[in-house]
């Protein structure tokens, strides 16, 4: 009898349990398999779905393919299949990225930024110390002199190119990190400012402007709408240049320039997230308490002191888990870049736009060119990149941490 509750009890948690494991299995675990598996074969629109004239047949693709052999349409062609090689598609991804000159070039570039990591080490390991003998923003500022030092030394730029000539793969990954490196900065930078603005208790119509601020954030709701309106700005005879012809300067083509392309990506992207870390930061602020203020203040405490002393270390904690979210949404941007530029300004036939970001790429790759099996590939290899990228940022950010403590 007790066996037999056992038993109940075990399939009375599988009953509710059950569509939950059947959901993941269905929209989780075989899009994942089946996409591994495409990446593998020749598909795309000269290879097409094997159809056999039965239900459900995009899932029961690769159970059906003799059937399809037998009842296929003259003239049309045959279905996809393993490819020959086996990794073709992933080596066509990544081009020439493992040969000597590329390799080489990747490590002049990596060596150019090792200051940066040098002096982001030794800022962490100071700041464990009650007083610094160096201040933070010496030790910051001789790391990007080095870097920039080391990159003329080096001839960074050149390595760029080089390694931007190997392969779509890694050029539509450097757009990427070139992008979310431009722009997380630019997020906390402009959110911080009018955060610690918006705290100010006597500030004159505070409620109005904490309103105002936020209503790009809720615009990102109709993110491709409003990235329209961006895109009219900048056309050639749109409003930016309207404008500077009525104060007697000349024009540009800027979503025609592949840097200002790039730039006004940037800059629309800016306008519709500062307000997340800015929501974010101001919460942080209230939360911080007056009394540690009022004793900076007793002993002659700078403003600079308060911020970098007080402020920015107790509001670490809710700007970091913003900051490894946001890179996450912005790194796979779609609806902005595409509505604005298409991943143009085009560099040629066969070549990613100067603005063609990851998603970008790969919406081309599936509904433009049609290489499904490419597009396999390309995915599973995000996947492993995004999945390590995942892993490491919640080791730093420690957003997880309380979950087991």
């Amino acid at each position: 009898m007790a066996q037999f509750k056992g038993w109940r009890k075990i399939l009375t948690v599988l009953a509710f349990i059950a569509p939950t494991i059947i959901g993941i299995l269905i929209f989780n675990i075989y899009p994942i398999l089946f996409n591994t598996y495409i990446s593998f074969t020749n598909r795309n629109k000269f290879h097409p779905n094997a159809d056999c004239s039965l239900p459900l047949t995009n899932i029961l693709e690769p159970t059906c393919w003799d059937v399809f052999k037998k009842n296929a349409p003259i003239g049309l062609s045959e279905p996809f299949r393993l490819k020959e090689p086996l990794f073709g598609n992933y080596i066509d991804l990544m081009g020439q990225l493992f040969t000597k000159e590329v390799l080489w070039a990747a490590l002049s570039v990596i060596v150019c930024i090792i200051p940066l990591i040098i002096s982001g080490q030794v800022n962490k390991h100071l700041g464990k110390r009650p007083e610094r003998p160096i201040p933070g923003w010496a030790v910051t500022a001789l790391g990007i002199a080095l870097t920039v030092l080391l990159a003329f030394v080096f001839n960074a730029r050149a390595n760029l190119e080089l390694i931007g000539k190997s392969g779509d793969f890694l050029v539509v990954n450097l757009h990427s990190v070139i992008y979310v490196a431009i722009c997380i900065p630019l997020f906390l930078l402009l959110a911080l400012s009018l955060a610690l603005l918006l705290n100010v208790p006597d500030l004159p119509g505070r409620t109005f402007f904490r309103v105002a601020l936020i209503v790009p954030w809720a615009a990102s709701t109709v993110a491709i709408m409003m990235s329209l309106v961006w895109r009219f700005f900048f056309q050639e005879l749109g409003t930016i240049n309207q404008l500077l012809e009525a104060i007697g300067l000349e024009g540009k083509p800027w979503l025609q320039d592949p840097t200002w392309a790039f730039a006004v990506v940037i800059i629309a992207n800016v306008w519709y997230s500062y307000p997340f870390f800015m929501v974010t930061i101001l919460g942080a602020l209230q939360s911080i308490p007056v009394e540690l203020y009022e004793a900076a203040e007793v002993d002659g405490a700078s403003w600079w002191r308060w911020l970098t002393g007080i402020t920015l270390p107790l509001i670490r904690p809710a700007i970091i888990p913003a900051i490894v979210l946001s890179s996450i949404t912005t790194f796979q941007m779609f609806g902005t870049v595409w509505a604005i530029t298409g991943g143009g300004p085009t560099r040629g036939a066969g070549t990613p736009g100067a603005t063609e970001m990851v998603m970008v790429f790969a919406y081309k790759q599936v509904f433009q060119t049609q290489a499904y099996a490419r597009m396999g590939a390309f995915a599973v290899i995000m996947f492993i990149v995004l999945f390590g990228a995942t892993l490491y940022s919640l080791r730093v950010s420690r957003i997880t941490r309380g979950a087991y403590e």
